[in-house]
């Protein structure tokens, strides 16, 4: 695909087996929100649950958290989010980029307990604010690559 546009939305996914957290964010203006979580049982339905996301937000790039653990070797769900990075770009025809995730659930835990969230309304915005960190992290121009 092209290079990057310079201006258009931009999701972001931080990959589950059963949740998707989604957020978003415009390249002009480069700050990540949280969108939603998709809970999901299959591929299909993960495709299908974005398929809504596309035609409101009409991004133009897609960025996939790639998990890794903190030595640094790729997780056991690496590959499935590459697949779905692929699957993505290939269904919408708009590039997917892969953004090492490392720790950005933690990080959405520790923003959550700063903003004063816990519990369960921490547990039900985990995923969608690990996506922000995410996007956040591609924005600030860390941890990229095709």
């Amino acid at each position: 695909m092209s290079a990057t546009p310079e201006r258009g939305n931009v999701l972001a996914f931080d990959f589950g087996e059963r949740r998707v957290g989604v957020a978003v964010g415009e390249l002009g203006v480069r700050v990540a929100h949280p969108l939603t979580t998709l809970h999901v049982r299959s591929d299909a339905d993960r495709i299908g649950q974005t398929q809504a996301l596309v035609r409101e937000w009409e991004p133009v790039l897609f960025v996939v958290g790639r998990p890794a653990h903190s030595d640094g070797r790729l997780h056991e769900l690496a590959g499935r989010c590459e697949r779905f990075a692929r699957r993505l770009s290939a269904t919408f025809r708009v590039p997917a980029l892969m953004v090492d995730e490392t720790l950005s659930s933690h990080a959405a835990g520790q923003s959550l307990t700063q903003a004063g969230v816990s519990g369960r309304r921490q547990a039900r915005l985990l995923d969608q604010v690990a996506a922000q960190h995410i996007l956040q992290s591609y924005f600030d121009g860390a941890h990229a690559t095709a």
